[in-house]
This record gives C-alpha cells, sequence and structure tokens, in this order.
C-alpha cells in the first residue's frame, strides 16, 4: 500500500503512525534507536505490505497493468488504491481529508529529528505539493506517475498508467473496495497484538 493507506492504518495512534509511514526508509533492523512504539509502527507497516502482496485482489489490479508496466505494475496498484482511498475519505473516517492530512503534517515537522533521511528529504515536497491531500483528485495521481516515472529516468514509463485507471477505473476501484476491507480488519487485528507486547 502507499502513504494515505498506511497512515489511515495506523488507527490515530501518532507513534505507529510515524513509523507506519517511513518504514520504507529503514533498513533491515536499524530500527532499534527509535522509541517501542515507532518500532512496532515499523513492524505493522511490513505486515501490511506483505498480507498486500500475497493477496488475490491487488494481483488482479496488477495483472491488468502488468503488460505496459511490468513490476512496475504493483507500485502503480498502490498509488491507484491511495486515490480510491482519498476520493472515498469519508466511508473511512469522520474527520475530513484536508484536517486528517495537516494534522499528520504537523506530526512529522514535530518529529522531524527521529525521521530517516529519505523522509525527512521528502517530506517538504510532500508538503509543499500537498501529495496526500490530492490524491483524491486524477490530476493529483497523474502528477505522483509522472513524478515516479522521472525518478525511473522514464525507464517505467508510469506517467501513462494515468489513461490505464481512466480505462479501467471503476474495476480498480471494485477491487479496492473490496480488498481494504479486509486489510483494515488485517490490520487492526495486527495492531492490537504489536500493541498488547
Amino acid at each position: 500500500m502507499n502513504f494515505l493507506a498506511h497512515i489511515y492504518l495506523s488507527f490515530d495512534d501518532p507513534e505507529i503512525t510515524l513509523g507506519n509511514f517511513f518504514a520504507d526508509h529503514i533498513r533491515a533492523n536499524k530500527y532499534k534507536h527509535l522509541p517501542n512504539t515507532v518500532q512496532k509502527g515499523i513492524l505493522l507497516h511490513r505486515e501490511i505490505d506483505t498480507f498486500t502482496d500475497s493477496h488475490a485482489i491487488p494481483k488482479i489490479s496488477s495483472k491488468r497493468l502488468h503488460k505496459n508496466y511490468s513490476h512496475y505494475s504493483r507500485v502503480i496498484v498502490d498509488i491507484f488504491y491511495d486515490h480510491f482511498l482519498a476520493k472515498n475519505w469519508k466511508n473511512y473516517s469522520k474527520t475530513p481529508l484536508d484536517s486528517y492530512v495537516e494534522s499528520f503534517y504537523d506530526l512529522l515537522e514535530d518529529n522531524f529529528d527521529i525521521l530517516p533521511l529519505g523522509t525527512q528529504r521528502m517530506m517538504p515536497y510532500m508538503i509543499a505539493d500537498n501529495w496526500l491531500y490530492n490524491y483524491s483528485n486524477l490530476t493529483g495521481i497523474s502528477r505522483v506517475l509522472d513524478g515516479m516515472n522521472r525518478r525511473t529516468k522514464n525507464k517505467s514509463k508510469m506517467n501513462f498508467a494515468i489513461l490505464d485507471l481512466e480505462e479501467h477505473y471503476s474495476d480498480f476501484e471494485t477491487e479496492f473496495t473490496s480488498f481494504f476491507e479486509e486489510l483494515i480488519t488485517f490490520s487492526k487485528h495486527k495492531y492490537n497484538s504489536l500493541c498488547e507486547n
């Protein structure tokens, strides 16, 4: 899953949210210096990724893209799924998306010193362009895909995936909705289990 989903699946626990958000910038077990609850957020992130990678529904979404984008198709699906989470945010949270996102940016700024270097470098761009809120519209998703394509030096052609999203919009949305219900249940169980220890 992509950024917004990992943040949401931290269940409003600030330290879990931090770890769940920046876990991709942490190698192996290089997190032992962090506060205990932040470490649990990293572990939760990894559990979510493992569940997602092995689940049949995201594989169906990914297969639709594989011919054009090869191994980048899973990354694209993560971005598409964040779009549907943002677009349908009212179905998942009572807090308006703009307020939710602003609170998250405040959390990052308040904890800047413990963020991994990669997250510290990314954060100003994320906040300035309001990535998380702009996932809710196709223009924002198109910008994200353009940026990802530039990072691969135009090898991935991910910028064209916006066309695939538009062409198969209802299929991707149905798949997201079905999968995300299962992922919420799984993540809540893992969250409770981690927090008990």
